[in-house]
């Protein structure tokens, strides 16, 4: 008897032996938060913590694997769960319905000026095969920080500002109420410089954005990355987004390395934006995204390399562009010209049109290393308006357009520029270019882009007078 009790016993521990190993979750963890974003200026402050709470809502247990930073003893961060420290924890197990704390402390240098302005890692937990990943970031220089806000009046420009994410100059019902932010203004003075976030954008929604650089003092939109390497890659933030956008004004300002560099779209104003004595280069798609409607004055601009097309005017608008010069050299294959106009768009296999009038160039230039820089790409039949005029431009194209393009007056065809020297983006030109003294008169523009004055009566083709 003594011995089927013991045989029974030996039999119910192993079933339930067995029975444990097969009752944790096949589920994984949530978290209290996807991003945890320390915004304390740690050029005085050199060290603080976050908590992060996560969370097993499943009945059963689960087991955790591993959690650990995914940078490494190289990572600035460093982790405490559970009251254990460090960059690695494996193997514990949490209850269901249970939840725990993870302590997140970061240590920088006191005013350390060689870091990046956002210093990131992130931290990944794998249950069940499976990684999640909560994202760090850290404010590595002084700076003013803009992280998913609504942003008006004036910044200041004393030190640079940094967009993580969206600063939103008004905004389309933002926080879910079915009110949305209008009538709102930004003005940036001469001298700011705003470094934006991987993704990030400055978004102006029925609003007025009001860019004030001056000559020798403008204001520059880049990359966070401060590293050498980065200066020349595109696509490091989103761009500037004018959106409905009210009476705007940018002068003098620089817009290097985004997706797209300023993208202006849809608008009931007289004018959406005076654009003046503007460099916008160096995008991953365009430079200047015209679509939809908007109606832009552009005068004394460079609108440089691109990997698509270098300014795209598509879907409809108004467009005056005086002494521009459209100059694309990207390195590598690209997808288009350097400029591009188009009034038709294919939706669900239905052709739609919209009117491209008082649209006109004087003075420019579409030149650059593709066969072709200058595509005019029209519906044929459409009951579209098209009023566009070019007025004394050199543009390259392996095909000139014929006598039925007679809205281009005056064309150069595919004379040689003479830049001096465009791998250094030096769009002056040398002696005996084309350019010289070959423009006609244009009303109020007597100044180039380096505020050298101009000829008035035959100035010179593009944006810098010699």
């Amino acid at each position: 008897m003594k011995k089927l009790i013991l045989v029974a016993f030996l039999i119910s521990i192993a079933s339930y032996s067995c029975k444990k190993k097969g009752v944790f979750t096949k589920n994984n963890l949530e978290f209290s938060s996807d991003t945890l974003i320390f915004d304390t200026v740690f050029t005085t402050v050199g060290s603080t913590t976050k908590r992060l709470k996560f969370y097993n809502n499943n009945t059963l247990p689960i087991q955790v694997d591993e959690i650990e930073l995914v940078g490494g003893d190289a990572s600035p961060f460093n982790l405490n769960v559970d009251g254990i420290s460090g960059k690695y924890h494996e193997n514990f197990e949490m209850a269901g319905q249970d939840s725990l704390f993870l302590f997140v402390e970061v240590t920088l240098s006191v005013n350390g000026q060689n870091l990046p302005l956002i210093v990131e890692d992130s931290i990944r937990f794998r249950t069940n095969g499976k990684d999640q990943y909560v994202n760090l970031a850290v404010w590595g220089q002084d700076a003013y920080f803009h992280v998913n806000e609504l942003v008006s009046g004036t910044w200041a420009n004393d030190k640079p500002h940094v967009i993580y994410g969206l600063a939103a100059v008004g905004h389309f019902d933002p926080f879910g109420t079915g009110q949305e932010v209008k009538d709102q203004t930004l003005i940036i003075p001469a001298g700011t410089t705003i470094h934006s976030h991987k993704n990030s954008a400055l978004y102006v929604y029925k609003s007025s954005l009001i860019v004030e650089g001056t000559l020798g003092n403008e204001v520059h939109f880049k990359h966070d990355r401060l590293e050498p390497f980065y200066d020349e890659q595109s696509g490091q933030w989103r761009g500037i987004i004018l959106s409905q956008a009210n009476y705007s004004t940018i002068e003098y300002a620089i817009i290097e390395n985004a997706a797209v560099g300023l993208q202006v779209d849809t608008t009931t104003a007289t004018y959406t934006l005076d654009l003046k004595n503007t460099i916008i280069q160096n995008s991953q798609f365009y430079n200047l995204f015209l679509v939809a409607g908007p109606k832009v004055v552009a005068e004394n601009c460079v609108f440089g390399d691109a990997g698509l097309i270098s300014t795209y005017l598509f879907a409809g608008g108004e467009a005056q562009f005086k002494h521009c010069n459209f100059v694309n050299y990207w390195t590598g294959s690209r997808g288009g010209p350097a400029f591009a106009v188009k009034n038709w768009w294919e939706f669900e296999d239905f052709i739609y049109t919209r009117d491209v009038i008082n649209t006109s160039f004087d003075n420019c230039i579409m030149y650059g290393n593709a066969l072709t820089e200058f595509v005019i790409d029209t519906f044929v039949n459409s009951p579209a308006l098209f009023d566009v005029t070019s007025s004394n431009c050199l543009i390259k194209r392996e095909e000139p357009y014929g006598i039925d393009y007679n809205y281009l007056l005056n064309t150069i065809w595919n004379d040689l520029p003479l830049f001096i020297d465009t791998d250094l983006k030096d769009f002056n030109f040398e002696a005996g270019s084309p350019l010289d003294n070959a423009g006609i008169s244009t009303a109020g523009v007597v100044l180039d882009i380096e505020g050298n004055s101009r000829n008035l009566t035959s100035p010179d083709i593009g944006a810098y007078e010699n």
